[in-house]
Formats: C-alpha cells, sequence, structure tokens
C-alpha cells in the first residue's frame, strides 16, 4: 500500500479548525518543519497541539503559536518560547503543563492502548490536584490519563512508501511515541525509499502506524541556543 502524498498540504487537507494533533520534536530537534509550515498556511484556528514544548518565538510550532493558531498546548517545557509566555501570562491561551517522563509515558501508554497508569512523580504537588491518589508498597501513585488524538505529526530521517520509519540520532525523541499514539499518523521524511530498502532490523516505527508519508524539502534544521567551544589561542 503506498502511503505517499504529494506534499505537505495534500497530506493535511482533511485537518480543520478546532483539531487536536501530537507533533513530534524536542526543542527544535526532530520538528516535521513541513507539515508545521503546512498546517501555518492553512490558517486554521483553535487548535490543540499536544508537544514536549512550543519552539522558539518564530521557528517550529512557535510560528503557530505567534500566528495565534493554538488555544491549548499541551507539554512539559515552555522555556525558550516568549510569545507563549505573554500568552499564558495574559490568559489567552490554555496552557497544559505535564512533568517530561509523565508525558513521554501517556503518549507511549495511549499507543498501546492503555487508558491510564499509575506514575509517583507529582504526588504532593500542583500535579496531583483532582487526581486519584493510590498507595502501592507503601509508596503513593497518581493515576495520570493516557493522550492520544486525532492527529500526529512526526519527522524521520528515512521512510519508505509504507511507513516505516527510521530516526538519526537524538532526533528520534517524543516521534516514535508520538506516531503509535495517533487514528492518522503523518510523517515527513528526508529520504524516502522504496519497499524493502529499510532492512527490517533497522526500522524504528512500523508503517502500521503510519498513514501518510510526504518527502520533506528546504530543512533548515534550526538551533535553539547555539554555543560552540572557543577555538584555541595557540
Amino acid at each position: 500500500m503506498n502511503k505517499v502524498f504529494e506534499s505537505a498540504d495534500a497530506a493535511i487537507a482533511d485537518i480543520t479548525d478546532g483539531a487536536t494533533i501530537l507533533v513530534g520534536g524536542f526543542g527544535l530537534c526532530g520538528n516535521p518543519e513541513n507539515l508545521i509550515v503546512a498546517l501555518h498556511g492553512k490558517s486554521l484556528k483553535n487548535l490543540t497541539i499536544v508537544s514536549n514544548n512550543c519552539g522558539i518565538d518564530q521557528d517550529g510550532l512557535g510560528i503557530l503559536m505567534s500566528a495565534g493558531q493554538i488555544a491549548t498546548m499541551i507539554g512539559s517545557y515552555v522555556g525558550e518560547n516568549k510569545t507563549l509566555e505573554q500568552l499564558f501570562l495574559s490568559k489567552k491561551i490554555n496552557l497544559q503543563l505535564i512533568p517530561q517522563g509523565t508525558l513521554a509515558e501517556k503518549l507511549r501508554a495511549g499507543g498501546a492502548g492503555i487508558p491510564a497508569f499509575y506514575t509517583p512523580t507529582g504526588v504532593g504537588t500542583v500535579v496531583a490536584d483532582g487526581k486519584e491518589v493510590r498507595t502501592f508498597d507503601g509508596r503513593e501513585y497518581l493515576l495520570e490519563r493516557s493522550i492520544t488524538a486525532p492527529f500526529a505529526f512526526v519527522k524521520a530521517f528515512k521512510g519508505d512508501t509504507l511507513g516505516n520509519l527510521v530516526f538519526r540520532k537524538t532526533a528520534r525523541n517524543f516521534n516514535p511515541m508520538i506516531a503509535t499514539a495517533a487514528r492518522c499518523t503523518i510523517a515527513e521524511v528526508e529520504h524516502l525509499v522504496g519497499p524493502g530498502e529499510i532492512a527490517p532490523d533497522e526500522v524504528h516505527v512500523p508503517g502500521i502506524y503510519v498513514k501518510r508519508i510526504i518527502q520533506g524539502k528546504a530543512y533548515r534544521k534550526p538551533i535553539e541556543q547555539r554555543t560552540v567551544r572557543p577555538r584555541p589561542t595557540n
């Protein structure tokens, strides 16, 4: 089954206002750049985005935030995005912060068909407000609901026309978990190859989880905070 779409615009054509979308990446590493740009160009509103963070002001998911397209942001870190900070302080956006490990497990569990799980993270803090607490072996745990969504955007280094994906180094981050947790996962890849060109043992996400795939273009791969070692003086 060929899952290739001719463009990012074609791949997201059925996404409408108010959609909930899971988005891979960590900082700006492993961001589905083409799909984010296409979503921005479609000018959709009232989106709910689930991602580790929201990029920076004019990169990654930050372009959707700056354009006022995101109504609810669910993630674990927002420190690099001044626009999000201002919108939150002025009560113009619904922000839900989740401990990073808990967010990862919410997505993994969602993809595995597990509706909820217990974790000790957040016990005795505001994270526990309104949640069931149970004791196991003398330790308290919170009941956390898993996360799934109608759509997910992921970015991989390589993919084949059947949807099998391979990630490269730290760009792997949240992408594999997110790929499994949506009804329609859309992947963009740097290298699109034919069936059989990816060895089975190299596959990080099997194609059964991916409904649509596109060949990505013009990757910028921006860096949030570029730091380099000083050159030797002699």
